[in-house]
């Protein structure tokens, strides 16, 4: 196993607050990759809420079409429990670098394979079959990426900076997901024959310069400081960890459950707002054409790209675990004026909902995550109890949250009281979860 496991002399940094040469490019290769992450998984949310139903399950009636729509977008996530279990392996074992390379190429493969694929019009049930193949590739390639990239820039960062740092990570998803709703904003402005002709596809191909351009920036990764000097330690003293997932499970069980559940309000906030608030803005019963129903998308998590910086900076200087239990407190709150406010079918309203959610709960969710997540875990073993506890809750909560507020939506015959308890519950959740944190021995 040839590893470079020892930073070289020049990249150390004079000022210990500051991150070196490598570090800086170790923080925009993982800025990169989560653009990109997020640009797919966003980009497939917004093709389930406009296109994919009429494409690829043509010969359903509306509602059941949206809903199996939605399911092919949960199953994405079915497989990141898995992939961030592999991929966690590999890199506590062999290294950040060949997980980070791993997980990129298996995305850029999965995107630009929906864009390539022929719709069931063409070829019968083997188009929803193998789009449900792509989604589980993609979500097997993404179930480390964002927590390899909180890894990577964790270990790289100065300890009392980590949080800024991570979050420089942390706020990229919702450029991913202005990224990838402008996109479909651009193509939908062509009319509804020419978006489920040919123009739904333009979207899922423009992904293939960004990967092409995240593999350049990664091969010329090099191992963190932290894990190198944590693998020659336990090398040194024969202590090196051969299946870095069982000791997470037998020592570090607790940590798993409390990051499991730290970041549920996050993933249902988010993934109801990047996915679900499509459909709803846009139903018969809310009226919002689908133009403007992406642009209120678009603008509103904008919000978040410019102040989860801010979130991490205060989670360095008031704690991560008080800045995490404060955006999930916001979150419940919140809960029911978003979902009313969704609801309007009036574009100013329904921008003030999505800068709401993106601007007061995500920024503090995103913004303490990464040093929150970090700090449960060793290095040794950092990689797969984050993988683990992120992406499990990432097949659970995020994957199904849109099935979950559109079926609750459904059941209450149009009204979203019931979608916005499970937002409330989600929220109430993450803050038990953080305020019982306090109990752990961690690494803070």
């Amino acid at each position: 196993m040839a590893q470079n496991l020892a930073p070289p002399l020049k990249e150390q940094s004079a000022d210990p607050q500051r991150l070196t040469p490598a570090g800086r490019r170790a923080v925009f290769a993982a800025v990169l990759g989560t653009v990109i992450e997020w640009y797919d998984y966003a980009l497939y949310g917004a093709a389930a809420g406009l296109v994919i139903a009429p494409l690829f399950f043509s010969d359903a009636v509306a509602s059941a079409g949206a809903m199996m729509a939605f399911a092919t977008f949960a199953v994405g996530f079915v497989a990141r429990p898995l992939g961030g279990v592999i991929v966690g392996h590999i890199g506590d074992k062999y290294g950040r670098r060949p997980a980070m390379m791993l997980t990129i190429i298996l995305m850029g493969v999965a995107t630009v394979g929906v864009g390539l694929l022929p719709t069931s019009i063409a070829i019968g049930a083997a188009a929803p079959l193998l789009l449900v193949v792509l989604r589980l590739l993609q979500g097997f390639g993404a179930g480390a990426e964002l927590a390899g990239a909180m890894t990577l820039v964790a270990e790289f960062a100065p300890p009392k900076r980590r949080g800024f740092y991570t979050s420089l990570v942390l706020s990229t998803p919702p450029a991913g997901i202005a990224l990838a709703t402008f996109a479909f904003f651009a193509v939908s402005s062509m009319g509804t024959d020419a978006l489920l002709g040919w123009a739904w596809r333009i979207p899922f191909l423009f992904s293939a310069v960004l990967f092409f351009l995240a593999l350049y920036i990664r091969n010329r990764l090099e191992e963190t400081p932290e894990y190198s000097a944590a693998i020659k330690k336990a090398e040194n003293e024969r202590t090196k960890t051969r299946l870095p997932l069982r000791d997470v499970l037998a020592r570090d069980w607790r940590q798993v459950i409390v990051g499991f559940f730290s970041i549920t309000g996050h993933n249902a906030m988010n993934y109801i707002l990047a996915v679900y608030a499509l459909t709803l803005m846009t139903s018969p019963a809310v009226g919002l054409d689908k133009p403007a129903a992406l642009l209120a998308v678009t603008l509103g998590s904008l919000v978040s790209v410019v102040l989860t910086p801010v979130g991490g900076w205060m989670s360095d200087r008031f704690g991560a675990p008080r800045v995490l239990l404060f955006g999930s407190l916001m979150g419940a709150a919140l809960a029911y004026p978003i979902f009313a406010l969704l609801s309007a079918g009036d574009f100013a309203l329904a921008f003030t909902a999505i800068a709401l959610g993106y601007g007061l709960v995500i920024p503090a969710t995103s913004g303490a995550q990464g040093a929150f997540l970090t700090n449960l875990f060793p290095p040794q073993r950092r990689l797969s109890g984050i993988g683990l506890a992120r992406e499990t809750n990432g097949a659970l909560v995020a994957g199904l949250s849109p099935l979950i507020a559109a079926a609750l939506v459904t059941a209450a015959d149009g009204q979203t009281y019931l979608a916005a308890g499970y937002l409330l519950a989600c929220c109430l959740a993450s803050a038990i979860a953080v305020a019982a944190s306090n109990r752990l021995r961690t690494n803070r």
